[in-house]
């Protein structure tokens, strides 16, 4: 008797971490950046960019190597990452600054709750709570919080093969699983 309690409380926290992640969203920015955990990728600014091979791909890095994101429905002057989203994908926070391999503009947005989010080719730049070590890229093709994340490449646009419909994943190797949210 004394285990059974675990699958009931096991099926409550899967439900709660769909909830989270399902594909809606408001669209409208109007969250806040103050649900988000720091980790290591968000480091203080000043940080590094740089670029990493990952699955036969060169993708732009943080300075501790891990894999930086950007959001299709972002535009270059507003993150759309906000409440729910903010739990997966944290804010890269800006100014940063270009390393080796980093050709692109890189630039600075202040986000809906007033920090400010480092940009790469007029992307707002991301890291996935998925990506648990450098040379990891989990969250390249997935679809959550609303829309389609991607690698960052050094030119700033999609990783080769990926399609531009936004429903299936790149075919890049470096599109690992394990995060089906």
């Amino acid at each position: 008797m004394r285990g059974k309690w675990w699958a009931p409380a096991g099926f409550a926290a899967a439900a709660l971490v769909l909830a989270a992640c399902g594909s809606s969203s408001s669209g409208s920015g109007g969250g806040t950046a103050a649900s988000s955990a720091p980790s290591a990728a968000s480091s203080a600014s000043g940080a590094m960019l740089k670029t990493t091979t990952i699955g036969g791909t060169t993708v732009v890095t943080d300075a501790q190597g891990m894999t930086l994101y950007w959001f299709a429905i972002d535009t270059s002057s507003k993150s759309n990452c906000n409440g729910s989203c903010l739990h997966f994908w944290t804010p890269l926070k800006g100014p940063v600054n270009a390393g080796s391999g980093v050709t692109g503009k890189i630039g600075v947005i202040t986000r809906s709750d007033g920090s400010k989010q480092a940009t790469y080719a007029g992307h707002p730049l991301y890291t996935f709570v998925g990506d648990t070590a450098p040379g990891q890229a989990k969250g390249n093709g997935k679809t959550l919080s609303g829309g389609k994340w991607w690698e960052m490449t050094p030119s700033g646009a999609k990783p080769a093969g990926a399609s531009s419909g936004g429903g299936s994943t790149p075919s890049s190797s470096s599109s690992g699983g394990g995060y089906g949210y």
